[in-house]
């Protein structure tokens, strides 16, 4: 039976991770899934950022059974295979499960750009909002868990550095699966 790919994407707020995800899916024919849209989707917000926020003081969307909840999912989702999983702790959790990890290393103000772009706010909104989330998640996720998930850099199998363009993007992740699967024999 043929092997069925894994790809674990991680990174900090408004670095491109469900871009990425997304267009590496449909390029693979591989299923997506995002923890993320399951937090979010407890809330509702004006845009994306509002509501990762609010999410995190929600009762559920803090607490560590939600999230373990959700990491279950993921692993469970990896062990199916033939999935592309982007999540801001899936490099971490399923780097024994993933044909490749990668994170996206992408400096505060391309970040914020893209987020202001996206969600339809002021450059300096959404430098804030990236700020504010990024300092609740590394605080709630090291309690919760033990580590600084922007720690996951360094498990990753490629750091992508937001200087390409998705398709570039795209083709870097491909190279790196090609190289990572043949040393390891197991082309699908």
């Amino acid at each position: 039976m043929k092997r069925k790919l894994v790809i674990a994407i991680s990174g900090p707020p408004g670095a491109g991770s469900t871009t990425l995800a997304r267009a590496l899916a449909e390029r693979l024919g591989l299923k997506f899934f995002s923890p993320g849209f399951i937090q979010k989707g407890l809330v509702s917000g004006k845009n994306e950022s509002e509501a990762a926020i609010r999410a995190w003081e929600t009762r559920k969307g803090s607490s560590k059974h939600f999230h373990q909840g959700l990491d279950q999912e993921q692993r469970e989702l990896a062990r199916k295979g033939g999935i592309v999983i982007c999540g801001k702790l899936s490099v971490h959790f399923l780097k024994d499960l993933a044909d490749l990890t990668v994170w996206l290393k992408v400096p505060l103000r391309v970040r914020a750009k893209r987020t202001a772009k996206r969600d339809g706010i002021s450059l300096k909104k959404a430098e804030e909002s990236i700020r504010k989330r990024q300092e609740i998640e590394r605080k709630r996720w090291k309690e919760i868990y033990g580590f600084d998930y922007f720690d996951q850099e360094r498990e990753a199998d490629l750091v992508l550095k937001g200087e390409l363009t998705v398709r570039e993007e795209v083709e870097r992740v491909l190279k790196e699966l090609e190289k990572k699967l043949t040393r390891a024999g197991n082309l699908p």
